[in-house]
């Protein structure tokens, strides 16, 4: 592994949508520069005055040639673009010696790029936001709690779950409120769901027809499998010795949304690339996020392990949160833990290469140590 390229102070700030809130303003505190970039430098600048970072940051016109030249060894690029755009912007950071961080899932196009950073010292921090990203960060800390609890040679089967949404504060007859764009949620839905049930993984290909009742905190909700879960047996560090019974990553929503949202999964049965793109802007019309709007989080993962002679271990984390006039709580959520994961790559302390919100159940405790101490409030039950 190459010498990690030491963090020169500044960084680089790409997209002010919803899920950009106080974490920028942290960096402004504790970075020696913070340039955000928008579409135009107006834009930029307007952005800026609504955030009340005026003079705080500088403003900065967006297009990568123009970034990719301003970027110098040690600087820290924040995408808040979507997916899609990460790729290009990583080449630019690895070409430079300049650190790389997201909220978003790691992409193929980006883990096809690792090898390069960790060989130029540049650090790729990934899954750093609410979900992925404090749904990690619980994971892990349940996992390492049950393993010291059950032991992780014995034999045993367990049950993990862990769903998270965005969901309105004050139910609407349309049982949702838009917290990212509507085509992304759209598309999500249309992607397949793997998990694990009974035992044995399960494919669903319209995740929203394996959607159940779940109850948190004594409210009910429904939930879904979202993307593939399987892969995260092994990132959670399950223990060999353990057999899953259930293993499910998935999306959480109000009591009443599968009815609500009838029409909707019509069109997505049968609707091409253009049509769906098409309902998202109606949608987004019909159902548009005002200022008086108020969003909750919500945020639940819980882990059940059944071990020999009536041994057992049950812990859950829940973060539920509003948002208020200030922020919203997506942006809450999603910028103070991507500012925490950056303000690591500031101390020097994660190494060059692909790194996510929690790697080791150490790790994860730390970071939720410090994001309890940043005002994000959760609880954490344990039945042992």
């Amino acid at each position: 592994m190459s010498d990690l390229v030491p963090a020169s102070g500044t960084v680089h700030w790409i997209g002010t949508g919803l899920s950009t809130g106080s974490g920028l303003a942290g960096l402004c505190e504790t970075a020696a520069r913070v340039r955000v970039w928008h579409r135009t430098e107006e834009r930029a600048a307007e952005a800026l005055d609504r955030l009340a970072l005026t003079g705080r940051a500088e403003p900065r016109a967006y297009a990568l040639p123009a970034l990719t030249a301003d970027l110098a060894p040690g600087d820290v690029v924040v995408s808040m673009l979507p997916a899609p755009e990460h790729a290009g912007i990583l080449a630019a950071c690895v070409s430079r010696g300049a650190h790389f961080a997201c909220s978003s899932y790691v992409s193929d196009a980006v883990l096809e790029q690792v090898p390069a950073a960790r060989a130029a010292g540049v650090v790729v921090l990934t899954e750093s936001g609410l979900d992925p990203g404090i749904d990690h960060l619980f994971a892990h800390s349940l996992v390492a709690r049950a393993r010291d609890a059950i032991g992780a040679g014995t034999a045993a089967s367990y049950r993990l779950t862990s769903y998270c949404g965005g969901i309105p504060s004050v139910p609407n007859d349309f049982r949702y409120r838009f917290s990212w764009a509507p085509l992304g949620v759209l598309n999500a839905l249309r992607s397949p769901a793997r998990y694990i049930e009974d035992g044995a993984e399960t494919v669903a290909a319209r995740p929203w027809e394996a959607t159940r009742r779940h109850v948190v905190d004594g409210e009910a909700f429904e939930v879904y499998p979202n993307r593939d879960s399987v892969p995260f047996v092994e990132q959670y560090g399950m223990p060999d010795a353990w057999r899953p019974r259930t293993f499910v990553r998935g999306t959480l929503r109000l009591e009443g949304w599968l009815r609500a949202w009838e029409a909707v999964f019509e069109e997505l049965k049968g609707g091409d690339d253009d049509r769906i793109a098409a309902l998202a802007r109606e949608l987004a019309a019909a159902y548009p996020t005002t200022d008086a709007d108020r969003d909750r989080v919500v945020l639940a993962v819980s882990l059940d392990v059944e071990g020999p002679a009536g041994r057992s271990w049950s812990g859950a984390y829940l973060l539920d949160l509003v948002g208020d006039e200030e922020e919203s709580a997506m942006a809450r959520c999603v910028s103070r833990t991507l500012a925490l994961g950056v303000g690591h790559i500031l101390d020097g302390s994660l190494p060059p290469g692909l790194n996510r919100a929690a790697e080791t159940a150490a790790r994860s405790e730390q970071w939720l140590r410090e994001l309890a101490l940043d005002g994000l409030e959760f609880t954490l039950r344990v039945d042992a």
